[in-house]
């Protein structure tokens, strides 16, 4: 109730937010009640008492202002160590906005075009085949919980080349399927002791899944790795350098990177996994364990203060810490719907309605077709292992929700608390 409100709320305000983002003295300052923040906490102590998440970092803030920051659960139930603010995270899938802010700064710099094909940067994308099942091909029968082995297809030649715009909204057909997913562990097996450089050039000996721009569908890794090279070569940089440099010093994200250092592992949060019975502690990828492949597809670790600087700058137009990473029209561009209807699909069998995709997040649309509580033009991205955040224009605000269990309802109740909560 009222009493446990204002005690998060005070405990807010006594600890600064580390970079740029001031805490609001008061919630209603801007536009926020107290009393109705409280139910942020109570939405994930439910999460946390039905064992369905371990615990989470829950932000938010408006107009510039934090008004909420809260670490909930237990950082890992073994140990009941209670959750840190300062807890950091496997972000995975949340890396590729970043990914696509360093495209877009590069966009600006006249080093790229939206419109350039990949294979002005790499040669090998020069010539890409897509993978044609066999007509009459029939799956085999094989016993529960066995994969079915890889169907007899035939290759044609890509009808055009892909463009980074074809990456950044996953429209290349890059390993954007479940055969190119399993053709690429056979024909392109990542190495993750090894170098994007060395790594990336191979990843068109996998034929695409789809004519480049003919569908959406989701590339875990291949397309966002690739745009990490692309940034190493129109840079000059590594890819984690370019980071460090360009995004996450000058907006002062202290913990976020493609490894986490020995002195700050103590502070790293279990991940759980899932199943009938129960969570059940899970283990780290192998693309997350390396110090040498930058994925921009899915490899950083970050916390929720150090998201939050980042999504600030993509709230303010692209200003954040008072630096200027990127122009408004730019952050307009990026939260644009780039592909159509491909992204929900078309008519009644559309996988969800009223959204867009734009250069590397997802875009609310229409929020009643959507079933969103977010406002219309509201964008973001989740990752892997149940992080989410969201960037609303309309309402100047951001709300950022840190977990390490994937596949549980908590990001449409977190996004529904945090806009209960707004009373102006």
């Amino acid at each position: 109730g009222g009493l446990a409100a204002l005690l998060v709320c005070t405990a807010v305000a006594a600890a600064p937010i580390g970079a740029g983002i001031p805490v609001a003295s008061r919630p209603e300052d801007v536009g926020f009640s107290s009393a109705r923040l409280g139910r942020i906490h109570d939405t994930v102590q439910r999460y946390v008492d039905e064992r369905q998440v371990a615990g989470a970092v829950t932000l938010v803030a408006r107009r510039g202002k934090v008004v909420h920051f809260e670490p909930h659960g237990f950082m890992d139930l073994d140990s009941k160590a209670p959750m840190r603010r300062d807890a950091i995270f496997r972000i995975a899938s949340m890396s590729k906005p970043v990914t696509g802010v360093a495209i877009m700064m590069l966009m600006e710099e006249g080093k790229l075009r939206l419109t350039d094909p990949v294979s002005r940067f790499i040669p090998e994308f020069k010539t890409l085949k897509v993978a044609v099942i066999k007509p009459g091909y029939v799956a085999p029968e094989v016993p529960a919980g066995q994969q079915p082995p890889i169907p007899e297809y035939d290759t044609i030649p890509a009808a055009r080349e892909i463009t980074i715009r074809d990456l950044l909204t996953h429209t290349h057909g890059l390993e954007s399927g479940s055969l190119g997913n399993r053709l690429g562990a056979r024909l392109a097996p990542r190495d993750v002791s090894k170098t994007l450089a060395d790594q990336v050039p191979n990843l068109p000996r996998v034929p695409l899944d789809f004519q480049p721009g003919t569908q959406w569908n989701y590339s875990l890794l291949a397309g966002m790795d690739t745009l990490g090279r692309i940034v190493e070569i129109a840079s000059g940089l590594t890819f984690d350098q370019f980071l460090r440099q360009r995004l996450f010093e000058p907006l002062g994200m202290r913990d976020t990177g493609f490894w986490v250092p020995a002195e700050k592992q103590s502070r790293i949060a279990a991940l759980y996994n899932r199943t009938p019975k129960g969570i059940v502690r899970g283990e780290t990828p192998a693309w997350l364990a390396t110090t040498t492949f930058f994925s921009g597809g899915g490899g950083l670790w970050s916390t929720a203060e150090d998201y939050a600087q980042f999504a600030a700058m993509l709230v303010n137009g692209g200003e954040g810490n008072g630096v200027r990473l990127l122009s408004p029209r730019t952050i307009a561009l990026m939260a644009s719907n780039h592909v159509g209807d491909l992204y929900t699909g078309a008519g009644a069998g559309a996988r969800v309605q009223g959204m867009g995709f734009g250069l590397s997040m997802e875009v609310v649309l229409d929020a009643i077709r959507a079933n969103r509580r977010t406002s219309e033009g509201s964008f973001g991205w989740d990752g892997a292992f149940g992080t989410h955040f969201w960037v609303d224009p309309k309402e100047q605000l951001i709300g950022v929700l840190m977990v390490q269990t994937p596949g549980t309802g908590l990001t449409r109740d977190f996004e529904n608390a945090v806009m209960q909560a707004v009373i102006d």
